[in-house]
């Protein structure tokens, strides 16, 4: 406990937007020399620290830590308050300021005018803007998202002739690896965010286009793409002559992440203790799905209807036969099989 709360403290700091300090890179590493002189900002890194502000906040809470509680969720609205009022770029959230106050991830800029964590982050830490994180989505969608050429690119354009010097990551070529190609490990995040908007539509859609299966399903797309189609590629380059061609394989974190964006933000399979939460964001287009858990030596046996082909709303779970109220399936290891029917429908039936 302590060796968080250290660490949170020590990664909590503030520049001159009021954001937190970027230091020598933050998620993306090849970012090291936009505030190496301690000054440059990271908004990414803002939505990530009121995410853990606040959920370390009620870890906390639980643990009697009620002051230090109460300063995180200070905190937390505070990064919030300071990405809404010095990060906006109207049609989307900016990157980091450098040093020198320069923003990055701007329309003011030449190349890396949107970056998309930047944006998904804004949903996934439950912090940004509601009406402005959704418009910094539509404009992910709108600039990052490319469906015939299956990539979710991470920023565009490349970083390539401008003069600042963000850091290594300009050493890559233009759309290799973080410079502007797939990051699948921040494109989870772009279909994650979409689950939490309720989009099953687009969630489920870029799902597959991250899927490395559908990168090789033919002749012709498996001589493009180049790297095995059974692992998650952790990246995949979007400028000619390269265009999807698969770059390392094997070590990516991607893979964990594909997984629960899969069964978690789309299937909506959420373990808690010892309850089941079941609340899926699927394409309208599904007739259902079957999950089957084992839990000790007890099996769940779980089929979920989609009779009115809506992208979420959960109307009836039956555990057993009986219903449940309250939305939560108990989790019992009694060595029996278990039966659970949950059916999909309208919010205003």
């Amino acid at each position: 406990m302590e060796h968080c709360l250290r660490a949170i403290e020590k990664g909590s700091t503030k520049g001159r937007h009021g954001l937190p300090l970027i230091g020598t890179g933050d998620w993306n590493d090849g970012l090291n020399r936009v505030g190496e002189k301690g000054q440059g900002e990271s908004v990414w890194l803002a939505w990530f620290l009121c995410d853990v502000l606040k959920r370390f906040a009620a870890i906390c809470e639980k643990n009697g830590h009620i002051e230090t509680a109460q300063q995180y969720k200070s905190w937390a609205e505070e990064y919030a308050a300071a990405v809404e009022h010095s990060a906006w770029d109207g049609d989307w959230y900016r990157r980091a300021y450098y040093d020198d106050g320069t923003p990055l991830g701007s329309s003011q800029n030449v190349e890396c005018q949107i970056d998309a964590i930047a944006q998904s982050w804004a949903i996934l830490s439950g912090s940004g803007d509601p009406q402005r994180s959704r418009q910094a989505m539509q404009s992910v969608l709108e600039r990052l998202v490319r469906p015939q050429e299956r990539l979710s690119l991470l920023f565009t354009p490349p970083l390539d002739q401008t003069e600042k010097d963000p850091g290594y990551i300009k050493g890559y070529l233009p759309g290799t690896r973080e410079n502007g190609g797939q990051y699948t490990h921040a494109a989870t995040w772009t279909a994650w965010a979409l689950a939490c908007l309720g989009d099953g539509n687009q969630a489920s859609a870029l799902f597959d286009l991250l899927n490395p299966v559908f990168q090789s399903d033919s002749k012709e797309k498996a001589s493009v793409y180049r790297v095995e189609p059974y692992v998650v590629c952790a990246d995949i380059y979007s400028q000619a002559p390269y265009v999807r061609r698969g770059g390392w394989t094997w070590y990516t974190g991607s893979a964990a992440w594909m997984y629960r964006l899969g069964l978690e933000a789309i299937l909506g399979f959420k373990k808690i203790g010892d309850t089941l939460h079941i609340d899926p964001v699927i394409s309208p287009a599904w007739e259902g799905f079957g999950i089957r858990y084992q839990f000790g030596e007890s099996v769940y046996s779980i089929q979920v209807d989609n009779p009115e082909h809506v992208a979420q709303h959960v109307r009836q779970i039956l555990l057993d036969g009986k219903p449940l109220n309250n939305g939560s399936i108990p989790l019992v290891d009694d060595h029996n099989k278990h039966r659970v029917i949950v059916t999909l429908g309208n919010a205003d039936k």
